[in-house]
């Protein structure tokens, strides 16, 4: 493990918190980081994506799951169980994979997500897709007969705490764009099957109020009229089941005077920074990935710490070419091919 220790540091805030599940042992998680499970490098710092699942590597889930309660609980969220896990990531009927950051030269993981291709996933008798967004979204009919189909549902982002301090100078500096590495993976890897990504911006209860009003009002302007008339789903994507009732103050038309995104971004920043907090780092990434993303709204999930989470979608060839060109996975078509065997049998 390096520098970074054994332990890891957490406050159980939660009444009834069960103790973080131990540390598994580096050697088990090496075992199953081989090299058929290997995705890419990153573009930054020398760290590699792979991508898992329960069966083939179980080890590997049980460090991520425990590293994901670490860091949600640090931000006030998390399940309060040893490890965060549940039945998508455990059941393999569900079809969810893990994308794994690996820092080799500390040997440990970095960070990851969880995902599946939405035309695998399960629907309920009232053919709703069963997923974890579920809890909070309902997904319209004209939505899952048509784009839903090519979409990939993100969720479970996580950075261990450790790489987000300033103490590991670049590998923190760019745990989050290695992440963002790994989704550019995914693109080349269901290019031609999947056109877009569906996922939560998660925003944590220590936010303050009125930067939480502020940055949804930000969204609602920049990414979308989000109602909440169940009634009317003409046109609609995805509906929040309790939407978070937000007063929007005039103040915030006044505010936000802009021409643009970019105008106005600047102001937003100013603002949350003069409350004395940033904008939600994945948040902050997401905003300025695509110009196009659409914003649904957002909603307490009240069996995750009662964070608050935003649906959202983005179309992968409506990403900032800045952006795209950065993260896409640029190999020969050879070695794209042979990717896609090793993942997509």
């Amino acid at each position: 493990m390096g520098r970074l220790g054994k332990g890891a540091s957490v406050h159980l805030e939660k009444m009834n918190a069960e103790p973080i599940l131990a540390p598994i042992e580096t050697g088990l998680l090496k075992a199953e980081l081989t090299e058929d499970r290997f995705l890419r490098d990153t573009n930054h710092s020398g760290n590699k994506l792979y991508i898992v699942d329960g069966q083939c590597a179980p080890n590997v889930l049980k460090e991520i799951g425990r590293l994901r309660e670490i860091a949600f609980r640090e931000r006030g969220g998390g399940t309060g169980k040893a490890a965060d896990l549940d039945a998508f990531d455990l059941d393999p009927a569900f079809r969810y994979k893990q994308l794994v950051l690996w820092d080799p030269e500390e040997e440990c993981i970095v960070g990851g997500y969880r995902f599946v291709p939405c035309d695998e996933v399960l629907y309920d008798r009232f053919g709703q897709p069963v997923m974890p967004s579920s809890h909070l979204f309902r997904f319209t009919r004209h939505f899952i007969n048509n784009d839903f189909q090519r979409t990939i549902e993100l969720s479970r982002s996580f950075i261990r705490p450790e790489y987000q301090s300033t103490e590991l100078g670049s590998k923190s500096l760019y745990a989050l764009d290695n992440l963002m590495d790994g989704l550019g993976g995914l693109i080349t890897l269901f290019n031609g099957r999947m056109e877009y990504f569906f996922g939560k911006m998660t925003i944590y209860p220590s936010f303050p109020e009125k930067a939480l009003e502020m940055l949804l009002y930000f969204l609602r302007k920049h990414f979308g009229n989000w109602k909440t008339d169940l009634n009317n789903m003409t046109g609609r994507l995805v509906v929040p089941k309790h939407p978070i009732s937000v007063k929007f103050s005039r103040e915030w038309d006044k505010l936000f005077t802009g021409e643009n995104f970019h105008d106005d971004y600047i102001i937003l920043k100013r603002e949350i920074r003069n409350m004395g907090a940033n904008i939600p780092p994945l948040v902050n990434t997401y905003m300025n990935l695509s110009p196009t993303m659409k914003s649904f709204g957002a909603g307490i999930n009240d069996e995750f710490g009662n964070v608050i989470e935003a649906g959202i979608l983005i179309k992968f060839d409506e990403i900032r070419p800045e952006k795209l060109n950065r993260h896409l996975l640029l190999h020969p078509s050879m070695i794209i091919s042979e990717i896609k065997n090793r993942f997509l049998k």
